[in-house]
């Protein structure tokens, strides 16, 4: 499939320049890029490499000399990185999948299919499922009883959605996500050496007793706004009581673990191997970075960021941006990494200054 300099200027809002009927057929990175291929050079230093390719055209930003860069035309962009964001959807080929329903897939009579649902094999459908139009499964997929599913959702092989879980439209899963496992909520007959290592900040504890967990069963299930992603072997937990819920936009990455009764606002990214404990609530366009943890019954408030293994340990107020372990704001994070760096000359020093104290008082 190719498109038009012109075409896709046209499609994605930006504003072409040079030989518009120039036709491309993928894009690349400029140093690797062929004479059919557009080449993504969004900032300065990428675009130094055009010259070792082959492109005759590229994505560049918002007044650069694409003439000077020895190109036959441009698309140019205020934001290339978000020009990305259209570009790629239009060049995206797909997975490949069948249209239709193939043969292998078990589907419960009583399953609702929306038009131009595409089943592959070896789905499993449960009883009372409901499907929106125009959705895809791709093999494998299993979707529990009494489950719902927007239109346009993208499911990718072996996901596995479990009962009575509700999503919105527009859903996309990558392989291996499960959402609506039970919880992970399990009690001990009598108070457990956890709880008293919790209450007594870690003074009592080990002595208790053993004794046996018991399962507290999860009665909740799983609800999903409009526009959610989940990455590769990405888990969202049932509610033990209520439904855990994510609200419309919410981005999840690989690996990343949502546990029960969570409650996550519109339009969050949540990075690789981030683990959010039960019943925390997370505000609106907070952005936690990969391997975050979040311990349970917490409060994180709107346009928080984390940096790359933060442990939030408390409530963490709008509009901080955090790091370490435990979690402070980050200019002050820096400083304190700073400082423990500075420790290993500041012994030598101090050491230096004994000395000396040491033979002045000899002398004395």
């Amino acid at each position: 499939m190719s498109h038009t300099i012109a075409d896709l200027a046209a499609a994605l809002g930006l504003r072409a320049e040079g030989d518009t009927t120039l036709r491309i057929t993928a894009v690349a990175e400029p140093a690797s890029a062929r004479a059919t291929d557009l080449a993504l050079a969004l900032k300065p230093e990428f675009a130094a490499q055009i010259g070792a390719g082959q492109a005759r055209a590229a994505l560049l930003w918002d007044g650069a000399d694409w003439q000077g860069m020895g190109l036959a035309a441009a698309l140019l962009s205020k934001r290339p990185r978000h020009a990305m964001a259209g570009l790629s959807a239009r060049l995206d080929l797909g997975q490949g999948h069948s249209p239709g329903i193939h043969p292998s897939a078990v589907i419960d009579p009583s399953a609702d299919l929306g038009e131009g649902v595409s089943v592959g094999p070896f789905c499993v459908i449960g009883a009372g499922v409901r499907i929106g139009a125009g959705s895809v499964l791709a093999p494998q997929v299993w979707i529990g009883w009494d489950a719902q599913i927007g239109p346009g959702a993208l499911i990718h092989t072996g996901v596995r959605i479990g009962a009575r879980v509700r999503i919105g439209a527009r859903f996309i899963a990558q392989p291996g996500a499960v959402v609506g496992a039970d919880g992970f909520s399990f009690v001990t007959p009598e108070v457990s050496g956890v709880e008293r290592a919790r209450a007594s900040l870690g003074e009592e504890g080990a002595e208790t007793a053993p004794q046996a967990w018991a399962r507290i069963h999860s009665l909740g299930a799983v609800s999903l706004g409009d526009d959610v992603e989940l990455g590769a072997n990405a888990c969202i937990d049932r509610g033990t009581v209520r439904d855990t819920v994510l609200g419309h936009g919410v981005k999840i990455d690989n690996l990343a673990q949502i546990g029960h009764n969570v409650v996550v606002g519109n339009n969050c990214l949540i990075c690789a191997q981030v683990g959010i404990a039960g019943s925390t609530r997370i505000g609106n366009n907070v952005v936690l970075g990969g391997q975050t943890g979040v311990s349970d019954n917490l409060f994180i408030g709107d346009n928080v960021i984390t940096g790359g293994a933060t442990k939030v340990l408390a409530n963490v107020p709008a509009g901080r941006v955090m790091l370490g372990y435990p979690a402070m704001q980050m200019a002050a994070h820096v400083d304190s990494y700073k400082g423990l760096r500075r420790l290993p000359r500041l012994f030598r020093e101090v050491a230096d200054l004994k000395k000396a104290v040491s033979k002045l008082a000899g002398n004395g």
